[in-house]
Formats: structure tokens, C-alpha cells, sequence
């Protein structure tokens, strides 16, 4: 099993900037692909940012070019630096692994609120 804990989420005004931080417990060693997804109000959850163990990532095109998305393993985390953010981009991020048998972990979420 696999368990993952996100911070980071809070308030900010449309053009600033948030860092968001998932830490990975737990059976860490089978884990592939890190990323985060977002689910807006009355929307399905969507793909953020995906990134691999070798460190090949993956963006949705709205965010690409402001968001960042990043690794380490060492410490079994991964992060999302979210700059130049908009009020669309207002969700709850969920930090999500996947491992070698395929299986899925999701964290618990945290809110992103960008106003205008």
C-alpha cells in the first residue's frame, strides 16, 4: 500500500504563484508515474501533470508553460509549481501514484482557490 499526504493548497489572486508538495509513505519502491490531477466544481476530475520516475513529464495544455512539475525521489515527494495562476484554475489538486501492478493511490486533496 501507498499512502500520500498533499499541502500547499490555499488562496491566492489571479497572477500569483503557489508551490503544492505530495509525500509518498508506505510501499514507495513500486511507485512509476507521480502527478497531480484537479477536480473544479461540477466538473470531472482532469490530468494536471504527470512525471516519471526517470523524470519525463506530462502537462495538460492550459498549464503548460506555467505550471511545473518535479520529483525526488530520495524523499519520496513530489511537487507542482503553479505560477501565473488564473480564477479557472480554482480546484481541489489530487496527488496520484501509480505502480508497477498498475494500481492507482489518490491523497486526499487540497483546495486551490484563485481569485479575480
Amino acid at each position: 500500500q501507498v499512502q500520500l499526504v498533499e499541502s500547499g493548497g490555499g488562496l491566492v489572486q489571479a497572477g500569483g504563484s503557489l508551490r503544492l508538495s505530495c509525500a509518498a509513505s508506505g510501499s514507495i519502491f513500486k511507485l512509476r508515474v507521480m502527478g497531480w490531477y484537479r477536480q473544479a466544481p461540477g466538473k470531472q476530475r482532469e490530468l494536471v501533470a504527470v512525471i516519471t520516475r526517470e523524470g519525463s513529464t506530462n502537462y495538460e495544455d492550459s498549464v503548460k508553460g506555467r505550471f511545473t512539475i518535479s520529483r525526488n525521489n530520495a524523499r519520496n515527494g513530489v511537487y507542482l509549481q503553479m505560477d501565473n495562476l488564473n480564477p479557472e484554475d480554482t480546484a481541489v489538486y489530487y496527488c496520484n501514484a501509480n505502480d508497477i501492478n498498475f494500481d492507482d493511490y489518490w491523497g486526499q486533496g487540497t483546495q486551490v482557490t484563485v481569485s479575480s
